[in-house]
């Protein structure tokens, strides 16, 4: 199981995901976003998957959300640092270094911060109609950034929108129709 641990230096807000970060973790990257929204001091954010030992599509979406979030709110481009390898690569197939500075050296504010500054966000525990949104708006930001993920992704979110209306319906009429 994964963990987002969090660090704000002199502004630049810094997630570190150590782990596999899962469908589970999604509410907790979404929390962040609010953050972002709210603006208070914040000047840059990095992501730190340097001991991230695997990243599913959702989290990976909502990662892209936080991308287009602080471009439009920060103004500036964030940055991805990765060195491993595969992870890295699912970034690139993905679209990522159109959306993220993505860079395999540590920056400066992440080598400063001692593993006493970074702490791990809380878990959020949401409903599962509200975690299954949250999938569905990930993956459409996937498909969003280009033509193959728009293919990779298209089946899945046409079945989660299915799912959701489906799951709309009261039970009796379901049953009848």
């Amino acid at each position: 199981m994964g963990k987002i641990l969090f660090a704000d230096q002199d502004g630049v807000q810094v997630l570190k995901f150590e782990g596999d970060v899962r469908v589970c973790l999604g509410p907790t990257i979404s929390s962040f976003l609010n953050c972002i929204d709210k603006n208070r001091g914040i000047n840059a954010v990095v992501i730190d998957l340097r001991e991230t030992t695997g990243i599913d599509s959702t989290s990976l979406g909502l990662l892209a959300k936080i991308s287009i979030r602080s471009q439009d709110k920060l103004k500036v481009l964030p940055t991805i640092v990765s060195t491993n390898e595969d992870i890295t690569r699912v970034l690139l197939s993905m679209g990522f270094d159109k959306i993220f500075v993505v860079d395999s050296k540590t920056p400066r504010c992440c080598a400063e911060l001692g593993c006493d500054q970074l702490g791990e966000l809380p878990a959020e525990v949401v409903s599962e109609a509200a975690l299954r949104q949250q999938v569905l708006e990930a993956h459409r930001t996937l498909m969003q950034l280009n033509d193959n993920n728009l293919v990779a992704f298209k089946d899945l979110v046409a079945a989660l929108e299915q799912e959701q209306e489906t799951s709309r319906v009261p039970p009796r009429l379901r049953a009848n129709g």
